[in-house]
């Protein structure tokens, strides 16, 4: 890894970050290569924002960065090999909270490592992720909430996918905002995660890497 791409995402060069993938890709360089330094790049930005040093306004920067890099690699890992994808994840911010920052960069994440991504947007109602499990046979579930209201909302989705005899089909990931293993406790999740990397993290050890 030269490093260079790595550099221009985490210090949210947008024009250099794009234009670095176009000249390496015209010279032959690996898509897949390029792919792997813009994660990296997402991890040093995610490590900042956790450390103080970025902010949502960065972490939403940076999530913008990564959707065009992605786009610009996407023909070009296609043609390589078909893109393998490991597995469905379903992801939504639960019914009553419209945030979607956490929930953006989740889904990115989870798609650039090579997961099929269902994203159901924001203020999703209980039976539309009832029914995106019953639809897509996913295995796991990503529920996002910023707000307190969220957590409730969040116990709501899962007791309904309990009630639809679905629950044992499907791991249930929660994140966002205040959630921990408190959280986790009330809704009745499998496992929570502080940020997009542990949600790659869990899927991978549900779906395998």
């Amino acid at each position: 890894m030269s490093g260079e791409l790595v550099r221009f995402i985490s210090d949210l060069q947008e024009g250099e970050a794009l234009r670095f993938v176009e000249e390496s890709l015209a010279k032959g360089v690996d898509p897949k290569q390029l792919l792997d330094e813009a994660k990296e790049g997402m991890n040093i930005v995610g490590r900042r924002f956790s450390e103080g040093t970025y902010f949502i306004p960065d972490l939403m920067f940076s999530g913008e960065i990564l959707k065009s890099v992605v786009k610009i690699l996407q023909p070009h890992l296609k043609k390589g090999k078909e893109a393998e994808r490991k597995g469905k994840v379903i992801v939504g911010t639960v019914a009553g909270d419209i945030h979607d920052i956490g929930k953006d960069l989740v889904v990115f994440m989870l798609d650039v490592n090579g997961f099929e991504v269902l994203d159901l947007g924001i203020d999703v109602p209980v039976q539309k992720f009832v029914d995106a499990v019953k639809a897509s046979g996913s295995r796991v579930v990503g529920l996002s909430g910023f707000l307190t209201l969220a957590f409730q909302s969040m116990k709501d989705t899962i007791d309904e996918i309990q009630k639809a005899g679905l629950r044992d089909k499907v791991k249930i990931m929660i994140g966002g905002g205040q959630v921990d293993e408190q959280v986790r406790k009330f809704t009745g999740a499998d496992a929570y995660g502080k940020d997009a990397m542990e949600a790659v993290s869990l899927a991978n050890g549900w779906i395998g890497g």
